[in-house]
């Protein structure tokens, strides 16, 4: 969905991630969800607003300018040693552009962690959300953090493509001691 909205956007439209669970909505009616379907997230696509002033009101409320630093999201070989630009070499733009990448409430859920031959994508979860937490179990939550995952991926990737950096997606826990017990393995971009 990432990629619809990049292109969008590029074509000069405005666009809105929505996430949450539609599934039980009017909308969900409307494009008939089975009930065995979730549908976690829709996007808003149009004309930009004619008054940039509430859309900057929109975007400081929900501090979509503000990034946590590098450090705190790329790291070297383990958790807790940060990843110097230097080390990056040729991926330190892929990294950049994801560190960028939007995501629900602005959490910046996801933590890479770069080995010899591969960056690890890692899922460091919010304080109850998602997998584990009663309520979003109770209350059937669309999980809006692999959402992020997704989008984080898609940057990256987009990035490195286009700097003809070759990679491919490869599922293959790397086995690396986690920072807490709400850090998940999710994928390895090999390159």
């Amino acid at each position: 969905m990432e990629h619809a909205i990049l292109f969008a956007t590029d074509l000069g439209l405005g666009t809105c991630w929505l996430g949450g669970t539609f599934s039980r909505s009017r909308f969900a009616e409307k494009i008939e969800v089975r009930r065995d379907e979730i549908v976690p997230t829709v996007t808003a696509i149009g004309t930009n607003a004619q008054s940039p002033q509430a859309r900057d009101w929109i975007r400081e409320r929900a501090r979509g300018t503000d990034r946590l630093p590098a450090e705190q999201l790329f790291f070297e070989q383990q958790f807790g040693k940060p990843l110097l630009a230097v080390g990056a070499g040729a991926y330190a733009a892929p990294l950049e552009a994801l560190r960028w990448a939007p995501s629900a409430s602005n959490k910046q859920p996801w933590r890479i962690v770069r080995t010899e031959n591969a960056f690890h994508f890692y899922l460091a979860r919010t304080k109850g959300c998602g997998k584990g937490s009663l309520l979003f179990f109770l209350l059937q939550f669309a999980d809006l953090q692999r959402v992020d995952m997704g989008i984080a991926m898609c940057h990256f990737e987009l990035t490195a493509r286009e700097l003809c950096l070759a990679g491919r997606w490869v599922v293959q826990d790397p086995n690396i001691a986690k920072s807490d017990d709400r850090t998940e393995y999710i994928v390895s971009w090999f390159g």
